[in-house]
């Protein structure tokens, strides 16, 4: 029996990104960027950690959902490595949040959205899977992109018709 193709989606992964996305809505309702991120045991498909963008309500720069998640998840566990996880997260992780998925040694990352100005899994960088770095992932861009391309647009547009951005 052959192992299972990491690049599939299955539906425990899709299930992951819906949780993700309701965690970008939990964050749009604070006024933050809506993005969700969920770490799970790609195996077991328990989750080991999760989180939204607080850069606002916390006033923190890092403040990403990716790096909450993967910081819960850690400590969930009780060590930095998640070579056995999975990401998935609603919008293409920035430059910070590719260094700490990289560092963290991620197994697999699924990402909704593209972002053309800050990506750096795709859109302007391909961090994740770059041969010079000590950990590649295995990338899945484009799980639930409608819905979260629609989230994210949909928040923007509310903000700047607020006169907020």
């Amino acid at each position: 029996m052959s192992a299972p193709d990491p690049t599939a989606v299955s539906d425990a992964d899709r299930a992951m990104m819906a949780r993700a996305i309701v965690l970008g809505e939990r964050a749009a309702s604070l006024g933050e960027v809506p993005i969700g991120a969920v770490v799970y045991d790609t195996a077991s498909r328990e989750v080991l950690g999760e989180g939204f963008n607080t850069r606002e309500t916390e006033r923190d720069p890092c403040g990403h959902a990716e790096l909450i998640a993967i910081r819960a998840a850690c400590a969930r566990i009780g060590d930095w490595r998640l070579n056995r996880c999975s990401l998935a997260v609603t919008l293409e992780p920035c430059p910070m949040c590719a260094g700490t998925i990289v560092n963290a040694r991620v197994g697999r990352v699924l990402y909704g959205a593209d972002d053309p100005k800050a990506g750096a899994v795709r859109s302007l960088f391909t961090l994740l899977e770059d041969d010079r770095l000590n950990h590649r992932c295995v990338v899945i861009p484009g799980v639930e992109r409608e819905t979260c391309s629609a989230m994210l647009s949909g928040f923007f547009r509310e903000l700047r018709r607020r006169g907020g951005a």
